[in-house]
């Protein structure tokens, strides 16, 4: 019997009996163990007793969910953690990368339904999954009928087919003109950049100039390359060419829609700045995150324009238009830099999803990403103009909207002295999840204000959530009131 006994504890101890796992009945002890019922039982009552099997009525005898307290395996001094690259333990690191988590000191008092106002987020609810289905099945159709092939899609630079698809979408909503030969697939905007910091950057020499405040995810990938990040401000104009400063290799920066203010970039900062890459040798990496929806205002083309061809690199996402979960996004990048790129994303993951890739391509070149764009283009607008007049109406005494023609988020500045921080803590706490200007910082902020994401919430919520907004902010000392239920996708 002890022998069994001790043979269990092993297996529960070093995992090849999981926590939770069903043990045998002692009906079949004989058969399995070949001990008796009785000299079965009598062990499950023993590691019952010292804490590594649970007993539940009517059910069985399970291995415990955790190991008794002095079971569990002492920490080595000389644990293999020191051999992890230091880099990716920094606090600084591990925020900008859990962008997404919130970290709200209290769990929501609320039982209601979360409004979600945080910025690049899109109503997943509205898009048309019926039609990506279909579309897509009649793709996956297609590939069987091929015999399989232990080739990459040439060359790993991403399905012909959706590339063209690509170049046929920027080309009429971003008046980006280029060739299929010219995009690289990635897996998102996300791999996007970190595979221009691995071809631009050597390590403890690059100077990368970055908006400030800027998109924490994206500085993340330039410095765990090793570049040297530089924070430079935002003005009315967009990025402060003149801060940059002169050995800067990479400049990245959102022209078109500033993330997360919201300005674009003036005619005359986009001159400015493709002279500065030409005269230091610098290159720019533009990211074009929601420049589908264009409310208003002249139609602002992407920065990348033939003539900027050569010193810029366009990182575009389906992530905005269509889904985030699809994990799609491309390069545009100028001829002498993609044989690099190819090889780095040969290097990550050989190619995107081929099915994926194929469903997107037939998505585009049918109409239906150009279809979804102008009906989602109308909602947002609807939530925008809903947002913008209650900004005006009803918080001119702290809030001023900053001016912007693009994108699925707004951002206002504080026209006063204001405890944000608590404002949105306050909020979390009945299931209002807002931003503040200040987690976008790589320096010290010097603007303050609210950012109010759109692509998520219905006005219904929209106007829930402003109302409790201005509860807080009037009384900073109580909180909104929770009556708040998620209602409607418009």
């Amino acid at each position: 019997m002890g022998n069994l006994r001790d043979q269990l504890k092993a297996a529960i101890e070093d995992g090849r009996l999981a926590p939770g796992m069903r043990l045998p009945s002692s009906r079949d002890a004989r058969k399995l163990f070949g001990v008796a019922r009785n000299t079965m039982a009598e062990v499950y009552e023993q590691l019952l007793n010292e804490g590594y099997v649970v007993a539940r009525h009517g059910s069985g005898t399970f291995v415990a969910d955790t190991l008794p307290k002095a079971l569990q395996p002492a920490t080595s001094t000389h644990s293999p953690a020191r051999r992890l690259n230091p880099f990716w333990l920094q606090p600084e690191v591990t925020a900008a990368m859990g962008f997404w988590r919130e970290t709200a000191p209290h769990s929501p008092t609320s039982s209601t339904a979360s409004i979600d106002l945080r910025p690049a987020l899109v109503d997943a609810r509205l898009f048309p999954f019926d039609v990506l289905r279909r579309v897509s099945s009649k793709q996956l159709r297609s590939l069987e009928r091929k015999t399989a092939r232990n080739k990459s899609p040439q060359g790993n630079q991403g399905n012909f087919h959706l590339r063209r698809a690509i170049t046929n979408h920027i080309a009429v909503t971003r008046a980006v003109a280029c060739h299929a030969d010219d995009v690289v697939v990635t897996s998102g905007a996300q791999q996007a950049f970190d595979l221009l910091a691995r071809v631009l950057v050597t390590a403890h020499d690059a100077i990368v100039a970055v908006e400030d405040p800027g998109y924490p995810p994206m500085r993340v990938a330039f410095a765990a390359a090793g570049a040297k990040l530089v924070p430079v401000g935002i003005d009315a104009e967009g990025l402060i060419v003149d801060a940059i400063p002169a050995n800067a290799t990479v400049i990245c920066l959102c022209p078109s829609h500033q993330f997360p203010i919201g300005v674009s970039m003036s005619a005359r900062r986009r001159h400015a700045l493709i002279e500065f890459a030409r005269r230091n040798n610098a290159v720019i990496v533009e990211d074009d995150y929601d420049g589908e929806f264009r409310f208003g205002g002249s139609p602002l083309a992407a920065l990348r324009a033939h003539e900027a061809s050569d010193v810029v690199f366009y990182v575009g996402t389906f992530s905005k238009c269509m889904l985030p979960s699809l994990r799609l996004g491309f390069i545009i990048a100028p001829d002498w830099a993609r044989r690099a790129l190819v090889a780095a994303k040969n290097c990550l993951d050989w190619h995107c999803s081929m099915p994926i890739q194929l469903g997107v391509a037939a998505f585009i070149a049918e109409g239906h990403l150009a279809h979804h764009v102008r009906r989602m283009r109308r909602v947002y607008q609807q939530r925008r103009q809903l947002l913008m007049e209650t900004l005006d109406k009803d918080f001119s005494r702290w809030l001023d909207a900053i001016p912007s023609h693009y994108g699925i988020h707004i951002s206002a500045a504080a026209t006063t002295e204001l405890d944000l921080e608590r404002a949105t803590e306050t909020l979390a706490r009945n299931n209002i999840q807002l931003h503040t200007f200040s987690r976008y910082y790589l320096g010290p902020p010097t603007r303050h204000g609210l950012i109010f994401g759109l692509g998520a919430t219905g006005q219904s919520d929209l106007r829930r959530a402003l109302a409790a907004l201005q509860q807080t902010l009037r009384y900073p000392g109580r909180g909104p009131a929770s009556h708040l239920r998620r209602t409607d996708c418009w």
